[in-house]
């Protein structure tokens, strides 16, 4: 059995595309976005934050790609493990390449998924990578290679609260704090230079400019969905669905929450009263 890991293949310089990528379809570059939202016939329909198809290595290998930020993983927070909405994603992942990457019994044609989730609430010695997938373990007889049981893995990278916390001596988990902590672009720009080797191209700026950027645009994504999702099941549904998403992204402050839900035109009279009965 091969060894469980996230990327154990080169990945080449990334050509970004907004197309989609269809079963046979020959295609040289090596990031493709997919859309965020993923219906499948009898399962619902959910939203992810990123999504995107990697190809790797010489062979060109395809991967599923779904990057989500989650500002809490606690469970008090969220009222579920998130573990168990983790799997959901994989499993997802991997259902609606029926008739997409694979048709009939085509099983080997299944594309390896990856779900990466960057939650940015722990303490200041808990920052963590943790990796969910598959293991073989024999239980009687000879051992079987089962050859494909790393195709569906998840990673949570486990961000500190604190920004004036000792650097991380994980090298991605000190990037990725340094990347989004709130500081100046400029400042940023100088230490990631100095710390991590950027090379400050103007493609780099523009990336890094987007990267600065990244929390307030996943707020507002995640409020996108949270009405979006809410609102096919009616506005009082909406509103506890906007709750939820909004708290896990900012946390507890209820005012805070409460400001946020009113900039929706939808919520833009909802009392304190109302956001507060799905507290």
């Amino acid at each position: 059995m091969r060894a469980c890991s996230l990327f154990s293949l080169r990945l080449d310089e990334p050509v970004v595309s907004g197309i989609r990528m269809e079963p046979g379809q020959t295609n040289l570059s090596k990031i493709v976005k997919y859309s965020e939202e993923d219906t499948v016939p009898g399962e619902g329909k959910i939203f992810y934050d990123i999504r995107f198809a990697v190809y790797l290595g010489e062979e060109m290998i395809k991967f599923l790609i779904n990057v989500e930020a989650q500002k809490s993983s606690d469970f008090n927070k969220l009222h579920y493990h998130l573990d168990n909405r983790i799997i959901y994603y994989l499993a997802r992942m991997i259902s609606a390449q029926k008739e997409v990457e694979f048709e009939k019994s085509n099983y080997d044609d299944i594309k390896p998924v990856r779900s990466i989730w960057i939650c940015m609430d722990a303490n200041d010695d808990e920052d963590s990578i943790n990796r969910i997938c598959l293991t073989q373990r024999n239980v009687y007889g000879k051992r079987m290679e089962l050859r494909s049981i790393d195709k569906v893995q998840g990673v949570i990278i486990r961000l500190r609260k604190k920004s004036d916390v000792i650097t991380s001596k994980n090298y991605l988990i000190a990037m990725l704090e340094e990347l989004l902590k709130k500081e100046d672009a400029e400042n940023k720009k100088k230490n990631l230079e100095e710390k991590y080797g950027f090379v400050m191209s103007v493609k780099t700026e523009g990336r890094l400019n987007d990267m600065c950027n990244l929390g307030e645009g996943l707020l507002e994504r995640g409020i996108e969905k949270g009405i979006e999702q809410g609102l096919e099941q009616g506005k009082a549904e909406g509103l506890r669905s906007l709750v939820e998403t909004v708290k896990s992204l900012v946390g507890d402050d209820f005012q805070k929450v409460c400001e946020i839900i009113r900039q929706n035109d939808v919520y833009a009279n909802a009392s304190d009263e109302e956001i507060r009965k799905y507290w």
